[in-house]
């Protein structure tokens, strides 16, 4: 999936001569503390709620006061990962997305990313998860994947992470089944260190819990 695809209806962009309180306005309504800012159908630049707090006449057009962003946007033709990257980076809560010569398409939330990466990583999919501890240099996927195969299961989704300040990295794996305790001995028997697992289902708690998040980001 790439970024003009994961494009929201649900938000407008301002233009220059918008007030500060209007733009405080629409991020109230949209739920967010960012807006692009666009003349012409061309991104001139995203304005941060803080922009606003710090103007020092808030009812005087947006375009004569400074932005603390440079200018953030993605490509329409990047990959979700790398829009992840770009909004995550800059803790942004949404981010513009252009076409050629700057052209402004709309743009990409973080509740809207949440809401992918959820599908990505198999959340909404009953399962067990499996936490492992492992030196960097000995990560194999497709060992793991075998390993998780011989007990009749398949990885829904894999999540790495390099631990601070060492050579170790914590795998976490989500396989398609909720009883998997026989997946764990065979981790064990191949010498591999279990840092945590779950037993995990699709159920009302979970949908909520998920809900939950959705509506926090919202806040």
């Amino acid at each position: 999936m790439i970024a003009r695809e994961l494009i929201s209806e649900s938000v407008s962009p301002l233009m220059t001569s918008d007030t500060g309180l209007e733009a405080l306005s629409m991020m109230e309504e949209f739920k967010v503390r960012h807006l692009p800012i666009v003349n012409s159908e061309i991104l001139l630049g995203v304005i941060a709620e803080n922009d606003v707090l710090n103007m020092q006449d808030p009812e005087s057009p947006i375009g004569a006061n400074e932005l603390s962003l440079s200018k953030p946007y993605v490509d329409e033709n990047q990959h979700f990962y790398e829009v992840i990257k770009e909004i995550s980076q800059q803790k942004l809560s949404l981010i513009p997305v252009v076409g050629k010569q700057m052209k402004y398409l709309g743009v990409v939330t973080l509740t809207d990313l949440i809401h992918e990466l959820s599908h990505y990583n198999a959340v909404n999919q009953p399962g067990g998860i499996i936490v492992l501890q492992i030196n960097e240099h000995d990560y194999s996927l497709s060992e793991m994947a075998k390993i998780v195969e011989s007990n009749d299961a398949i990885i829904l989704s894999s999540y790495l992470y390099s631990l601070p300040n060492s050579t170790s990295m914590e795998v976490t794996l989500k396989v398609n089944k909720m009883d998997i305790s026989p997946i764990l001995q065979t981790f064990e028997r191949y010498g591999y260190q279990i840092k945590t697992s779950i037993f995990e289902t699709h159920d009302e708690e979970m949908d909520e819990r998920f809900e939950g998040l959705m509506r926090f980001l919202n806040i």
